[in-house]
């Protein structure tokens, strides 16, 4: 990880108070567990669960001044991303590339879809194997200000209701383009953003980008509504999560469901890639994966918390994790030993 200033998050986002001093910061990491690369994002309250089994690898860059953040994040596995962004704030991201379908927000998300959630509003995210993605998070009430005294616009009537954006190719293409090209520069020369007139031009250009991305109203498609198989499949994962340690069986998703068991499994393999009976082994090895991170290695044993999380075939159970994640669950709680150990 490469800080090379510190982070101002719990300072004020007044842009006078940003002006006086130019503060910023600019964060590189690279990852090795989903756990990781959903903890970078700050101030945003995320649970990743790897969906597809290998080692996991996770690139992640923030640029942040005038309360604007703008970061790209690049997962090599599938992960499920559910929880809520900072408050006050709309985000917008765009894939850089990506392989297979993704959905956002129960819409499938094509190479040229802009996603965009606003105000404390809840992810819901599958991320296909190696996305790539590129994304500016900025106050609703500067993007407001600025659609209406600069474009005369009213942004978030027009946002209402809207997840995905299909916008027109030459747009995305630009905006994604431009996204790209300040997080490289910046990067680049990071001292650039020490001074007030240079950030205070870049949060001009950024806005700007929006707006001509998303288009006006009466240029827009009718907004995608969420698909009724992801419907099916957010209900179901509700489900399991509320039954994770009983031994649920897609008999069980069914009945509660009131579904056939081909409608289930046409839904899951359409919205996540997985077979229900597959996906509920993922969460579970998730949960387990992070109950062994925060584990007592002194008092707590890889049987005891693979019986919690339903797992009685140890063997089974070990070489599906090491599928999974690439090690031994045995691994991972001697790692958490040696942690404490240096600390």
């Amino acid at each position: 990880m490469v800080d090379m200033e510190p982070a101002f998050s719990d300072l004020s986002c007044s842009p006078d108070a940003l002006d006086e001093y130019a503060l910023y910061s600019l964060v590189r990491r690279e990852t090795r567990d989903a756990d990781e690369q959903a903890a970078c994002l700050r101030d945003w309250d995320q649970t990743y669960e790897q969906l597809s089994p290998g080692q996991f690898e996770g690139r992640f860059m923030e640029v942040w001044f005038r309360c604007i953040q703008l970061f790209r994040e690049t997962v090599n596995q599938s992960v499920y991303e559910k929880g809520l962004m900072r408050a006050g704030e709309r985000a917008f991201g765009v894939p850089v590339a990506m392989k297979g379908q993704g959905y956002f927000c129960g819409r499938p998300i094509l190479p040229d879809a802009i996603m965009t959630i606003h105000d404390g509003g809840e992810l819901d995210f599958h991320a296909p194997e190696h996305f790539d993605l590129v994304a500016l998070s900025v106050p609703t009430d500067v993007l407001t200000r600025y659609a209406s005294e600069i474009e005369h616009r009213d942004v978030e009537k027009e946002l209402q209701g809207v997840a995905v954006i299909q916008g027109d190719k030459a747009a995305v293409d630009a905006f994604r383009g431009f996204l790209v090209t300040v997080l490289e520069s910046v990067s680049r020369t990071p001292s650039m953003l020490q001074y007030p007139a240079m950030q205070k031009g870049l949060e001009q250009a950024l806005l700007s980008s929006v707006m001509k991305a998303v288009g006006r109203a009466d240029d827009a498609r009718p907004a995608a509504s969420p698909t009724t198989r992801h419907a099916i499949v957010s209900r179901a994962q509700d489900y399991m999560r509320e039954h994770v340690e009983d031994p649920l069986t897609v008999e069980d998703l069914c009945r509660f469901l009131k579904v056939s068991r081909r409608t289930l499994q046409y839904s899951f393999q359409e919205v996540l890639q997985l077979n229900p009976v597959s996906y509920l082994r993922a969460m579970r090895l998730n949960g387990v994966h992070r109950a062994l991170k925060s584990a007592d290695p002194q008092r707590n044993s890889v049987q005891d918390i693979a019986a919690r999380w339903g797992f009685w075939h140890l063997s089974h159970f070990a070489n599906d994790y090491r599928r999974m994640f690439g090690v031994l669950p045995s691994e991972t709680l001697r790692r958490t030993a040696h942690s404490a150990r240096l600390t």
